[in-house]
């Protein structure tokens, strides 16, 4: 379909991998203080339409190249947008009003254990092997340690069952957009970025609208939140996830979510002075065994040794 070629993972795509969960891993945190000035849709409706006005104003000096090939994928390029912003910010935004953070955020992370056997079998490349594959499963156990028992524990809402699987719906979205994603023929990065967000917003706005009433005005203090969110967690990092997962694939790029809750605790370690009880170092030794192991091959050609 795409004529893709393996994927090539470079020192660039350690370090955009690196940025991206250091920028999500703060992301929940801004979410919550959002939420207590917006309601949900509308958070999400804000948060991708100041990423796309800001994505749009970059793809414009550049002429708005779309298209490298013949090939007019709009289908897809819609179904990306809905996969990746929109479905996913909505549902995210109303789950995590019924769960608890540590269930989110161990969903956020499941998203790496759904792309890796979608890969496998639609991402050229991008073999499902054991060693890969336990990788992922030790990795993902050191997001549960993290985490701790707080991810599983109820927290008393009604709607909780329809907030677990709001926020395990979003994961799949994630996984799902990021292969077909890797799948498009050639592409201008920057219109890759900004389509997904234009459709994204034609599909929130109305829905929000529909369900939440006209537009709120938020107080100065939340409309700062807002474009924060809409910037630089959206925005910005939504063009390094282009180029990680139309370079180095989306399989590496998934590694990202085993980064996310630990940048999270860490940071409240640092900024917030929360204690770093001894699952921290247990999480990270799993985690970065679980990276080691999965990404094997591609540190040894890194460093020359493969």
């Amino acid at each position: 379909m795409t004529g893709q070629t393996a994927p090539e993972i470079t020192a660039r795509s350690w370090l955009m991998v690196l940025t991206l969960g250091l920028v999500w891993g703060a992301t929940f945190l801004v979410i919550e203080l959002a939420l207590a000035g917006v309601t949900p849709l509308w958070l999400a409706t804000f948060r991708i339409t100041f990423a796309m006005l800001l994505t749009l104003a970059i793809w414009g000096l550049r002429g708005f190249r779309l298209f490298l090939t013949d090939a007019r994928p709009w289908g897809t390029l819609a179904a990306i947008g809905a996969l990746s912003s929109a479905v996913p910010f909505m549902a995210l935004s109303w789950g995590q009003q019924y769960v608890t953070s540590g269930f989110a955020g161990v969903s956020m992370a499941a998203v790496a254990l759904m792309v890796l056997p979608l890969a496998h079998f639609f991402v050229p490349g991008e073999r499902m092997h054991l060693r890969r594959a336990v990788g992922f499963a030790i990795g993902f156990v050191g997001v549960v340690v993290l985490i701790g028992g707080q991810a599983f524990v109820s927290s008393g809402a009604v709607q909780e069952p329809l907030g677990r699987l709001a926020c395990l719906s979003a994961a799949a979205c994630y996984a799902v957009s990021s292969v077909t994603m890797r799948r498009l023929p050639p592409i201008d990065p920057i219109g890759l970025a900004a389509m997904p967000l234009i459709f994204g917003a034609a599909i929130v706005l109305p829905v929000a609208w529909a369900a939440e009433g006209p537009p709120p005005l938020p107080a100065p203090q939340t409309m700062a939140v807002l474009a924060f969110l809409g910037l630089v967690p959206t925005a910005g990092a939504n063009l390094l996830r282009v180029l990680v997962i139309r370079s180095a694939g989306p399989v590496f790029m998934s590694l990202t979510n085993y980064q996310v809750p630990l940048w999270s605790v860490l940071l409240g370690v640092v900024f917030l002075g929360e204690p770093a009880g001894a699952s921290l170092l247990v999480a990270l030794v799993l985690i970065l065994a679980g990276v080691l192991l999965s990404q094997w091959g591609a540190l040894m050609r890194l460093f020359g040794r493969g």
